[in-house]
């Protein structure tokens, strides 16, 4: 199969980082308009992890949620403005930050999940059960 092709014959609509492209931009609508105003993705991401596994180190929580240092940092420090995370320091390691849910952070949790099935409903709306089961498996192929 020849791989050069006509520069006339490429197509954007038709290149997979522009069809991921809108439909993240159509998800991130959805995310936004169904949760609550302080809950971004970043942030969503941080506090379901910090649910799901309890006490993380900040760079894990960063690596566990696809952020980098900077990121992440940012993420835990605007939660704990928030009061819905608390750090403490590590005992071994005075630098490592020790990141946990709050009781404030644990009921928002419990608000946002159901959101966020909404949100994936809302999201994934035009496929069949079968087709979502297909894309999530592609997807995570690509990772």
């Amino acid at each position: 199969m020849n791989s050069k092709k006509n520069i006339t014959d490429y197509v954007l609509e038709d290149q997979i980082g522009h069809i991921m492209r809108k439909v993240n931009q159509r998800h991130t609508g959805v995310f936004t308009t169904l949760m609550p105003d302080d809950v971004t993705p970043t942030r969503f991401s941080a506090l379901v992890k910090l649910n799901e596994r309890g006490l993380l180190f900040q760079n894990e929580l960063g690596r566990l949620t696809a952020m980098d240092i900077a990121t992440i940092k940012g993420v835990v420090d605007r939660l704990k403005q928030r009061e819905l995370v608390q750090s403490t320091k590590d005992d071994n390691d005075a630098r490592r930050q020790l990141i946990s849910l709050t009781p404030k952070g644990q009921e928002l949790v419990r608000k946002i999940i159901p959101l966020a099935v909404e949100v994936t409903q809302h999201t994934t709306a035009p496929l069949t059960k079968s087709e979502v089961d297909v894309l999530t498996r592609l997807l995570r192929k690509l990772c």
